[in-house]
């Protein structure tokens, strides 16, 4: 069995003997095994990892087993091994190890510690095995494998009926997504009479220019697959119009968001866009797509974000403005830089995410800032942590000397997109400086409320009732076992500590991640020498004349995204910290614009009104008019009305007197004769 095996197979291992076997071996063996079984993926991972940064490793197929033989449809189960495959091991095992750990202290007290380890595990074997996909029904294996997981992380506390909205939410909309992928890999199929993923790559210029019948429409071929492809990834990546989902997702328990926002699902249709680069670069018209797509949903998410005070729906709505930036850079042909951001966006996102359910951790559940501030003299470790993701999120650095992981990732996105040129490229530049300001706005307007100012605890009604009923509360609503109260008299007695070993450590090492991942690593993945060595090991497409052209842009250009970073923070700061009345007074002057960004553009009321209204008006109506109108009244009703009627009639008949049965013997003896008579 070689690294690679184990590093697949060992986290499902893991999820079995945990899920199946909770009731035999306990919590504690639980979260060992599947704990212990990430941390030894993990440190199986970052040698194949490093073996690519240096030059050491080669692209190589591990085989596992005969998969599919079916007249001209042959695949087998293989494991895929190159350069974008390590990145995707890296961050996935790492980042999973590290929310498995954290998970010990944040789910302590809860009563199925050992069903959510499992769903854990679960979920981390979907995800390697959809990066380690050599051809598209095992990624397309891995693709569903990760909605379903999701469906159950999300759904965990099925017992509230808001996760089991969310779950149902998440597991639709992604089903939307998931059709255009099969779509286009029927289509694929159809065209080149394979799923492997080597093979159609190289067959795929030979395709351009070709056109296809598509609902009584002639298209190009290969720009209606690649369509329906990033279809696919629109719904895993949540991509304006299939993003509805991803903010949902908060119902999950924290290292639930951690994970899903930072190193699996979301990040899967933008691993699957570069995965078929070749294939995107074939079609012009479907990379713009990507590109419009991506810069819009950035945009998007971006002024959302600005005005929710949920602190987790804050960082997920920053989440989906990230993809978005990751998406419009593959639009750009930049696909380097586009897991480049990928790769340093799982460190901060998963600290940020992981630093706010340490913040609730402390605050008995309340994930509203309006009811944090000052609580940096609290927990402060946390607050660093967190300020480590701020900086990272925001792209602090200096132009020629360096700075946090953002500033190398998330600028060289936007040089990118400037240095392609064309005017779709211009809009995804353009995108990418504003949302790069409302970033930081909202970043950090976050660490404000949360941190700084003087406590308004006293003002949620959540924190008042745990500090009185301390030590009589269901954990599925509140998993703080440290925040206590000394008195019974209101927040005088309420101590914020902070969190256990077991949650602090995963911040520390996400920290390490956030400051240095951007300088350390960015040589192999946007600088045209060394990014070209390193990604000839993979699928990808590495546009060596952009990676030039891209870092010889006009200074202002480089420039535009720190000074974004610094208008959004002196603004943030302004308003949060020097004039705190200033925010209500903008929403009250405001107020239209207010209600739209806060109800998120009505994206939910629009759905609700053109599909979720409709379906249910229908679903009534099959069910009163069709199923119980016609179906059950001439069906098992109409035939037991029927049987129930005949039997009555017949017990009429049976009226216990001789000369009655004689008399009806003796019609059925004359009925009888005729009858043969007649015949006769």
């Amino acid at each position: 069995m070689t690294a690679i095996h184990i590093i697949v197979f060992l986290p499902l291992l893991a999820a079995l003997v945990a899920g199946l076997g909770q009731r035999f071996i306990g919590a504690l063996a639980a979260k060992t095994i599947t704990t212990a079984g990430l941390f030894i993926a993990a440190f199986l991972s970052w040698p194949i990892f490093i073996g690519f940064l240096s030059g050491s490793e080669t692209a190589y197929v591990q085989p596992v087993m005969t998969w599919v033989q079916s007249g001209d449809l042959t695949f087998d189960w293989e494991l895929r091994v190159d350069a974008l495959t390590a990145v995707m091991l890296v961050v996935i095992t790492s980042v999973s190890a590290l929310v498995h750990l954290y998970s010990w202290g944040y789910m302590e007290e809860d009563p199925d510690q050992s069903r959510f380890f499992a769903y854990l595990s679960l979920f981390t074997f979907a995800m390697l095995m959809l990066v380690t996909a050599n051809n598209l029904v095992q990624m397309f294996f891995g693709w569903e494998g990760v909605g379903l997981a999701s469906y159950l992380l999300i759904g965990f506390w099925y017992k509230k009926p808001s996760a089991n909205a969310a779950a149902i939410k998440a597991f639709v909309v992604n089903r939307v997504g998931d059709l255009g992928f099969m779509l286009g890999i029927f289509g694929i199929f159809w065209l080149f009479g394979t799923v492997s993923i080597p093979e159609i790559l190289a067959a795929a210029p030979d395709k351009v220019g070709s056109s296809i019948g598509f609902l009584g429409l002639r298209v190009d071929t290969m720009s209606l697959l690649c369509i329906l492809l990033f279809i696919g990834a629109m719904g895993k990546s949540a991509q304006l119009g299939l993003h509805t989902w991803l903010p949902d997702a908060m119902e999950g328990p924290t290292p639930v968001s951690a994970l899903i926002h930072a190193a699996t699902m979301v990040t899967a249709g933008v691993f699957m866009v570069c995965r078929l680069s070749p294939l995107f670069e074939t079609s012009q018209f479907a990379l713009n797509v990507v590109t419009i797509v991506g810069a819009t949903t950035a945009i998007f998410a971006a002024t959302v974000g600005l005005v929710q005070t949920d602190i987790k729906r804050v960082i997920a709505y920053s989440t989906c403005s990230q993809l978005g930036y990751m998406f419009f850079a593959a639009g750009s042909g930049a696909y380097g830089a586009a897991m480049f951001h990928l790769f340093t966006h799982a460190f901060f996102k998963a600290l940020l995410f992981l630093g706010a359910g340490s913040v609730i951790h402390a605050m008995h559940h309340e994930q509203d800032m309006r009811y944090y501030g000052g609580l940096r003299k609290h927990i402060p470790l946390t607050f660093w942590a967190m300020m480590a993701g701020t900086l990272a999120i925001t792209g602090v650095g200096i132009v020629g000397v360096g700075g946090f992981a953002g500033f190398y990732s998330k600028d060289a996105i936007i040089e990118a997109a400037f240095a392609s040129g064309s005017t779709y490229h211009m809009y995804g530049f353009a995108i990418g400086v504003i949302a790069a300001l409302l970033t930081s706005f909202y970043s950090w307007r976050l660490m404000f409320l949360t941190f700084f100012g003087k406590p308004r605890w006293e003002q949620s009604e959540h924190i008042q009732h745990a500090v009185h009923d301390h030590g009589d509360h269901d954990h599925e609503h509140d998993h703080d076992a440290h925040a206590h109260a000394t008195t019974r008299d209101g927040t005088a007695g309420y101590h914020p500590h902070e969190s256990p070993w077991s949650m602090l450590t995963p911040l520390a090492l996400l920290t390490l991640g956030a400051v240095f991942a951007g300088f350390v690593f960015h040589n192999q993945f946007i600088e045209a020498e060394a990014g070209k060595a390193f990604w000839a090991n993979s699928t990808l497409y590495f546009n060596e004349h952009l990676m030039h052209a891209m870092h010889e842009v006009p200074m202002w250009v480089k420039l535009s995204s720190t000074v974004a970073m610094l208008l959004g923070l002196i603004t943030a700061f302004s308003m949060y910290q020097l004039s705190k009345d200033a925010p209500q007074r903008l929403a009250a002057t405001f107020a239209p614009i207010y209600r739209f960004l806060l109800n998120k553009w009505y994206f939910d009321e629009l759905y609700s009104f053109l599909f979720v209204r409709p379906a249910f008006w229908f679903g009534r109506l099959f069910w009163k008019q069709g199923d119980i109108g016609i179906i059950d009244r001439f069906g098992p009703n109409g035939s037991a009305a029927a049987v129930s009627f005949g039997s009555k009639m017949a017990v009429r008949m049976q009226s216990g007197y001789l000369y009655t049965y004689a008399l009806v013997m003796l019609l059925g003896l004359v009925v009888a004769v005729s009858w043969m008579m007649v015949r006769i």
